[in-house]
Formats: C-alpha cells, sequence, structure tokens
C-alpha cells in the first residue's frame, strides 16, 4: 500500500469522487486475507487465513512462539467444507495433527505437520460425501456429513474413525444417528451415554426454529431414539453445550431475544433463564459448529452479547452478574475459540476489531482483560487520516414510523476536500442474508471509496440480525419492500439533513442484497444506479435452481411455493425492467450454486432489450463470494468506475469499465 505523508499538506479542492488516494484496489486484495478459527497447539497458534493471492484458498497456519507465521496446511490444500455450500468448522487439532476437510474432494485427511508427508485421506473418494462441524473423541471424528447422491440429499451424525481404514470403505463411518433434514452441534454427555444435537426440517431456516434432541447410546455407539428437549418452528435453539449429565446450556430466542437457558434432559423438563436480557446472545446460523458462548468453569461463561455493535462479558452463573471484558472491541467471533486450560484462568482466542482496530485473530488474558493482537486480517493500513470514522445514525421512516439502524462513514482524506457547492455522492451497502448483520468497523474497502471522496452508509435494514426476533420478522412475508423501503428511509435521510448529494445515491449489495439493489433499482427512482455482486433477480426459477439449504427459504420471505407464485411475479426484479431508469452493474461468479449465473443473465437480457446501459462481469472460478485477488482487483475497479460514469466524476488511477445499452460482448474473466 502506498505511504504518503499526508500530515503537513494542505488540502485541495478537488470533486467528489475525483479524489487520489494512495488505496488501490490491489491493496484490498494484496493486504486482506480474514482470519478466523483459532487453537492453542502445544507452544503454537494455529488458524484459518484465506489466501487472494494464492487462488482464494481456505489456508490453515500458524504463529509459533517467536512470532513467525507458516503455513501448517501447505498449498495448493484448501480447508473449506461444502456442507450446505457455506460449510463452518472444516478443520480441528488432534494433539499436534490436524484433520480437515478439502475443498476440492470434500474428502477428510489427517496431516502430521513434522513428518513433511503428504495429507493422508480418513474418508474414501467420489462417495458424495461433505463433512463439517468437528470434534473428536476417542480414535473418532465426530462430524455433520451430507451426502449427496443419484437418491437425492441426505445428512446424519456420523463418526469416522482417525486410523485411515474408512478411507477405501464408505462402510467404515459409522453413522449415528439421522432423522431430520438438518442437524447440527452433536454433542456428547460428560460420561458419553448421551448424544444431544440441533435438528430442523424445511421449509425452517435454523433462526427460525430448531429443536433440540437428546437420545442415548445404543451398545452399538448409535442413537435410535431421542426426545425433543426444548425448540419448536417458531423458537430458535442453538449450541447446546452439557453442563452434568442430566443439564445442558443453550441459546433459546423464546422471549424474542436469543439469550442463555439452563435445560433439564427431559421432556418438558425445566428451563431456567441464566441472564435475561433484551439483546441476542447469538446469531444466525449461516455456518455450522459456530461458537456464541464458552464455559471458563462451573461458574463462569464467556459471551458475547449484540444490540448494534457487540459486548464480550464473562458471566457469573452464581449471581447473575454479567461483567464486560475487552470493551475496546465492538465486532466480535468467538466460532473456533481456542483455551490453554479448563480452569478459567489462561488465555483464550478470537477474531475481533472495532471501528478503530483491524479486525484479527486476538489473545485474551483471562486474568487482566489484556488483548495481544496474534494475526490480522490485514498486512498493513493506510495512514489513520484516510480511514472514515464510523458513526451510527438511526432514520425513521416517514411513511411506516419504522427505525433503520445504519452505519455511516463519510469521506475522509485530509489531501482534499469538495468544492463548497457541491455535496458528496454517497453508496449504500446492503449486507446479505438477508439476516446478515453490520456494525461499525475499520474498514480497508470502505476507505477504498471514502478517501476518494464518496460516502458510504451500511443498512441494518429490517430482517437484519443483532435487533431481536421483532426485527428480524420485519421481512416474514416482506422481501423485496420492507427491506427497499428501510434503505430508501436511510438515504434520503442522509440528502434531507444535507449530508448527501440527493441526485448522486447508489447502491450496492451482495446476493441477498443484490436483491435489495436490483428490487430497490425497479421499484423507486431514488438511485442514480446500482451495482449487485451475485444477487438474487427473480424467484420463480431461482428455488428450482439454487442449493437445498435455502431451497424454502424464501417460503417465508415471500410465501409458500407454488401457492405464492403470483407474489413470486409480483415482487421479482427481473419482472419490472420496464421500470429501471438507471444503469446497473452485474458482477457473478460463474461457479456458484447459491444464486447461480442464470439469474444475472436473464437480469442482463432484460436490460438489453429496454436498451439500459449496463455492465455484466462474469468470472470463472469464482463461487458465492469472490475469493481471488484477480476478481477482487477487477471488480472493485470496475464498480469505482461505474459510479464516476453514472454519478459524473472522474476517479483517477482506474481503467474505464466499458457500458452496453444493447447487445455485447459481455466480460467473462
Amino acid at each position: 500500500m502506498t505511504t504518503t505523508d499526508i500530515s503537513s499538506q494542505s488540502p485541495a479542492v478537488v470533486p467528489y469522487g475525483a479524489w487520489p488516494s494512495p488505496i488501490s484496489a490491489a491493496d484490498l486484495a494484496a493486504n486482506s486475507h480474514p482470519v478466523s478459527g483459532g487453537a492453542f497447539v502445544a507452544q503454537e497458534i494455529w488458524f484459518t487465513e484465506l489466501r487472494p493471492m494464492e487462488g482464494g484458498r481456505q489456508a490453515i497456519r500458524r504463529v509459533d512462539a517467536h512470532g513467525f507465521v507458516s503455513d501448517v496446511l501447505p498449498a495448493p490444500w484448501n480447508a473449506r467444507s461444502r456442507v450446505h455450500e457455506y460449510g463452518g468448522t472444516s478443520w480441528t487439532p488432534y494433539g499436534d495433527h490436524m484433520i480437515f476437510a478439502e475443498f476440492t474432494d470434500q474428502r477428510l485427511y489427517r496431516l502430521d505437520p513434522s513428518s513433511g508427508e503428504p495429507p493422508v485421506a480418513l474418508t474414501p473418494a467420489d462417495t458424495g460425501f461433505r463433512f463439517c462441524d468437528f470434534h473428536v473423541r476417542g480414535g473418532e471424528l465426530i462430524a455433520v456429513r451430507e451426502t449427496h447422491s443419484d437418491a437425492g440429499l441426505s445428512r446424519d451424525i456420523c463418526a469416522v474413525p482417525l486410523d485411515g481404514s474408512a478411507a477405501r470403505d464408505p462402510a467404515g463411518i459409522r453413522s449415528i444417528v439421522s432423522g431430520s433434514h438438518f442437524l447440527a452441534y452433536p454433542r456428547y454427555s460428560p460420561d458419553g451415554s448421551k448424544l444431544a444435537w440441533i435438528s430442523w426440517e424445511h421449509p425452517q431456516m435454523p433462526w427460525d426454529g430448531t429443536e433440540l434432541r437428546v437420545g442415548d447410546i445404543d451398545p452399538d455407539g448409535a442413537v435410535s431414539t431421542w426426545r425433543s428437549v426444548i425448540g419448536s418452528t417458531t423458537e430458535s435453539v442453538l449450541q447446546p453445550h452439557w453442563t452434568t449429565n442430566d443439564e445442558l446450556m443453550v441459546l433459546s430466542d423464546r422471549t424474542g431475544f436469543w439469550n442463555l437457558y439452563s435445560v433439564a434432559d427431559a421432556p418438558g423438563g425445566s428451563v431456567q433463564p441464566l441472564c435475561a436480557k433484551d439483546v441476542d446472545f447469538a446469531a444466525p446460523l449461516w455456518q455450522l459448529g459456530r461458537t456464541f458462548f464458552l464455559p471458563l468453569d462451573d461458574r463462569r461463561v464467556l459471551t458475547v452479547r449484540t444490540h448494534g455493535t457487540d459486548r464480550m462479558g464473562i458471566l457469573d452463573l452464581n449471581s447473575g452478574d454479567l461483567v464486560d471484558v475487552a470493551p475496546e472491541l465492538t465486532s466480535v467471533n468467538l466460532g473456533g475459540i481456542g483455551r490453554t486450560d479448563g480452569t478459567g484462568a489462561g488465555e483464550l482466542l478470537l477474531v475481533g476489531g472495532s471501528g478503530g482496530l483491524a479486525s484479527g485473530l486476538r489473545k485474551l488474558d483471562l486474568a487482566t482483560g489484556a488483548l495481544t493482537d496474534v494475526r490480522l486480517a490485514v498486512d498493513a493500513l493506510p495512514d489513520p487520516e484516510l480511514l472514515p470514522l464510523p458513526e451510527a445514525p438511526t432514520f425513521i421512516s416517514k411513511e411506516t414510523g419504522r427505525d433503520v439502524h445504519t452505519f455511516l462513514y463519510p469521506p475522509r482524506n485530509p489531501m482534499h476536500v469538495g468544492p463548497h457547492d457541491e455535496l458528496p455522492p454517497y453508496v449504500a451497502f446492503v449486507h446479505g442474508g438477508p439476516t446478515g448483520h453490520v456494525s461499525g468497523s475499520l474498514s480497508v474497502l470502505y476507505a477504498y471509496f471514502t478517501s476518494r471522496g464518496i460516502g458510504v452508509i451500511d443498512v441494518n435494514y429490517g430482517g437484519s440480525s443483532g435487533y431481536g426476533r421483532e426485527y428480524r420478522n420485519r421481512l416474514r412475508g416482506q422481501w423485496g419492500v420492507v427491506d427497499v423501503q428501510d434503505v430508501v428511509t436511510a438515504v434520503v435521510g442522509l440528502a434531507d439533513a444535507g449530508l448527501a448529494d440527493r441526485n448522486r445515491l447508489a447502491i450496492e449489495g451482495g446476493s441477498a442484497g443484490g436483491w435489495t439493489v436490483l428490487a430497490a433499482l425497479t421499484s423507486s427512482n431514488v438511485f442514480a444506479c446500482g451495482a449487485s455482486y451475485y444477487g438474487v433477480a427473480e424467484l420463480a426459477e431461482f428455488v428450482k435452481e439454487t442449493h437445498d439449504f435455502e431451497s424454502r427459504y424464501v417460503d417465508g420471505l415471500v410465501g409458500p411455493w407454488p401457492e405464492a407464485a403470483a407474489l413470486y411475479a409480483e415482487r421479482a426484479p427481473l419482472n419490472h425492467v420496464d421500470n429501471l431508469a438507471c444503469p446497473v452493474l452485474l458482477l457473478q461468479g460463474l461457479d456458484d450454486p447459491i444464486v447461480p449465473p442464470a439469474g444475472a443473465e436473464r437480469f442482463r437480457d432484460a436490460m438489453v432489450g429496454k436498451g439500459i446501459p449496463h455492465a455484466y462481469l462474469a468470472f470463472e472460478g469464482e463461487s458465492h463470494g469472490f475469493r481471488r485477488a484477480e476478481t477482487i482487483i477487477a471488480a472493485r475497479e470496475a464498480e469505482l468506475s461505474f459510479y464516476g460514469q453514472t454519478m459524473g466524476f472522474t476517479p483517477p488511477g482506474v481503467p474505464v469499465l466499458p457500458l452496453h445499452s444493447g447487445p455485447s460482448a459481455d466480460s467473462a474473466l
């Protein structure tokens, strides 16, 4: 990343959007390597790191006692599960070895890093098996297994022998329990006599309703019968943890917020709240194995609670007191947390950041609350004066009276100011999910725009998580309506406050956020342009083409198919291209199984038919979410050029994106 001394220079007056910036799209790719997970292994810390410069592979790396970073799992190995397509826990340490799911063939492998030998397969090839949500028990790996076959798709909880004996024989993998379409969080009781897990069925998503099941282990190691302890189609239960052989700690949103409970192992058994608060102690389960709380000892539990931003705290189960720790973090993910011992002392690993701290893997000292950086998600940061300072305004809709929570990143570059008679353009970022959630964070991506004089507003529209079930449920049956209204409320509120140019408002989003982009552009005249990253463009074909996990998601967001066919047609942006009056940028991965490219191509063809200026960039080898450096660079440079052409400024240093209004040779990169 280019460094410039900006402390002593007077700012130059330059039109918004045309400010020169040292932050390039190449910097976004080269300097960014998101980290997750984390485990103490001997004197090292192992963790997951996405490597855009290595084709987007998910590497397992380590930091030794001297702070040196190196690979545990060397290239080209890629530890990434495809269960539910979104994966989750895809590796686990096993002594000083590692067990992982390889992305290319979805087999499980065991690696001895000290041997210098390649990984050894634990499961057979060409079986259609996928594995996720791991933990080691004895000589077996317990996992959720997803099986793809000509007969259809099924899931179970299984045990894979770690000695490699099942590598050539699928029968060597022992099925423990099935009985539902979706399963998560297999957890044995302390004495090994019982198994607890979470289950749910179509059309529920795991944030809609799940069931905590418990079964006794038969002599052959399987579960033949089980009992439902708590949960329903309208209560989401997550992360069972055995506290004794007869009691569990779980998360439930039965009060409208995910809170911690103690549950007796019996149908209709006692359910006792452990910390009743109008905040969420969990989040939607998009990736299997995610950790939302961690017991430190018999009395204390490490928690993360969310209402807009995250707060980490230690809950005293005896007194009910909740004491904050590491308050400097406002975004925290405990997924893959590791600890040095089970006494409640020692050190923990977590991923977190804030508006002033880059996200990264950090070590928390439980005795002092001190944080130590282990591996940040960026190699270098721009000058602090170039980083936008997040604000958190809430807008109230004049039409509906709904509150809309946002995070605002105004333009910031001490070397440049806009003309006194000009207001800046703004881009509304729309997260995916649509149950996603954003918090004010230090973002080099946002600085890529704000350092050029383009403001960013991140919108937690109705349907977002982090504000309780009622806020999430605002989108039930209203996808394409409430989300659009809320984003419009936010950007119009900005313009009404004199902070943004009313005629230069853009919108961008990915996946479900891309749907909101296209729905907003075809149902309102608020935006000057929009960029959809692998966005949903229509519904009737989408529910046939998408993957199993989300194939019934639209039932709750719009209505069941085919009963709601007319509503599907009414909501689909593709069916309202005649209302479109502004340019659109479509960006799509050609290997995307979640939002297949056919939807983007249909929308492109409709724009061609109407003569709408547009660009369609399709990327070979990319799936749902861009991972490769060359893709990230091409996409962000194209987006910046697109905004400049449609909102009347010339961003320096990026190639001009060709826009088309008729048939064209759209780019396949």
